[in-house]
């Protein structure tokens, strides 16, 4: 089953809920998502409501991805409120259902990500990584490159900092 992808959603209570659920979902599956399990909804809420709050009111826009009529992917376009900076977005809350995945669902989702972005006009999209899961390799297999590190930057637990990586994509072709 392929995915139904919605840009910039209407936020109802309902879908705002769903939103929380996928992402307690995969933080508590391991998922580099803002969190480090295990979480509860409220845990979540407590960015997740000021993200959705971004979109809302803007700059922000949010994509989603429906199998049927389940939520089970999301990005968010995060704008970098820097008007030297208006020429790419950092796609953020990069996730897929745990139980989804598998089924391409990931691919489809950035590939939906990297249309929209070249719609958009965007230079590029940046995405942020947490080293030692093996994100970086799935980016980079979509046409993004590291250019830039941070060592230590995420600290997930006593003794186990890991890097913060950043990684690019030229929707320019060149």
């Amino acid at each position: 089953m392929s995915l139904r992808f919605v840009l910039d959603p209407d936020l109802t209570p309902e879908l705002r809920e769903a939103i929380v659920a996928l992402w307690v979902d995969v933080t508590n599956a391991g998922g580099a998502v803002g969190f480090v399990a295990p979480v509860t909804a409220a845990d979540v809420r407590t960015i997740a409501d000021p993200t959705l709050a971004g979109i809302a009111d803007g700059p922000d826009r949010l994509l989603l991805g429906f199998a049927g009529e389940r939520l089970v992917a999301m990005a968010i376009f995060t704008e970098n409120r820097f008007h030297l900076k208006t020429h790419y977005r950092v796609l953020t809350r990069v996730m897929v259902h745990p139980d989804t995945q598998g089924h391409g669902y990931g691919l489809d989702l950035m590939r939906e990500a990297e249309r929209i972005g070249r719609r958009m006009g965007l230079a590029a999209l940046q995405v942020t990584v947490r080293d030692g899961l093996g994100l970086d390799g799935f980016y980079r297999g979509l046409g993004y490159r590291e250019v830039g590190r941070l060592p230590g930057a995420l600290r997930v637990g006593p003794g186990d900092d890991r890097d913060e990586i950043f990684m690019w994509l030229d929707l320019t072709g060149g």
